[in-house]
């Protein structure tokens, strides 16, 4: 009898034990995020650290600014995609994992346009689409270039920016060179044959760190120990491995 009820006791607290966490990922955000499959280079990143521990996670998928306003009126635990600018700029409180990976943004435009940009400034002139949030997200030089031209515009859905690029609806696309050649290649794939024209790109703005805000700090501390071994052993680099081809 006694042992009945302590395999019952052990039994309700392995069943308890899980401890659900709700995080926020951009919603078109491509090879980074997949949401029809719960896949992607951030969800691959935080499941192989967090899942083996026993947390449950349950994704949910935004835009930029809903991210952010559910991470502040405490809907979701984590959020993706924050870096100190986006602290500071949105006033965010929480425990921030500190980078832990790294957009790399060009300026695309196609090669037939014969554009040769030295700075960001030079952008100013030309009608020009980024992701949502770049602003923020960039601050600075990007910023000021930004406010000051009339033909910016940030969108949440990055595949667009590709097609209004490739039909010349729009001269210049701003965006991290994994998501450029994942939604190409997709193009590409649908026999869209647009895809395939030239195209140049222009390193005018260095890496975007980013990494987790979390609501819990053990839990944010849990997982920085785990990125660490995930380094160590080469799991890390492994997932990066997966994703987007580039097409020459």
């Amino acid at each position: 009898m006694k042992f009945s009820l302590l395999f019952c006791c052990l039994l309700a607290f392995s069943t308890q034990s899980k401890e659900k966490i709700s995080i926020a990922f951009g919603d078109a955000l491509a090879p980074w995020v997949i949401p029809a499959s719960n896949s992607g280079i951030i969800i691959d990143i935080i499941k192989e650290a967090l899942v083996p521990l026993g947390y449950e996670l349950k994704f949910e998928y935004y835009p930029y600014l809903r991210r952010i306003n559910s991470f502040r009126t405490n809907k979701i635990d984590v959020a993706s995609d924050i870096n100190l600018k986006t602290l500071e700029k949105e006033k965010l409180i929480g425990h921030f994992s500190g980078e832990v990976y790294a957009y790399e943004n060009y300026a695309y435009s196609l090669r037939e346009s014969g554009y040769s940009f030295k700075n960001i400034n030079e952008l100013s002139n030309y009608s020009l689409m980024s992701w949502q949030g770049a602003i923020i997200h960039l601050g600075g030089d990007y910023a000021k270039m930004a406010q000051n031209n009339p033909y910016y515009v940030e969108s949440h859905d990055q595949r667009r920016q590709l097609e209004m690029l490739f039909r010349k609806r729009i001269q210049v696309i701003q965006l991290d060179e994994k998501i450029f050649n994942y939604y190409r290649l997709q193009l590409v794939n649908e026999n869209i044959r647009i895809a395939l024209a030239k195209v140049d790109r222009f390193s005018l703005f260095g890496r975007s760190p980013n990494g987790f805000l979390f609501k819990n700090e053990k839990i944010k501390d849990d997982f920085l120990k785990q990125l660490a071994l995930m380094k160590e052993d080469g799991r890390y680099e492994a997932i990066f491995s997966k994703y987007a081809p580039a097409i020459d």
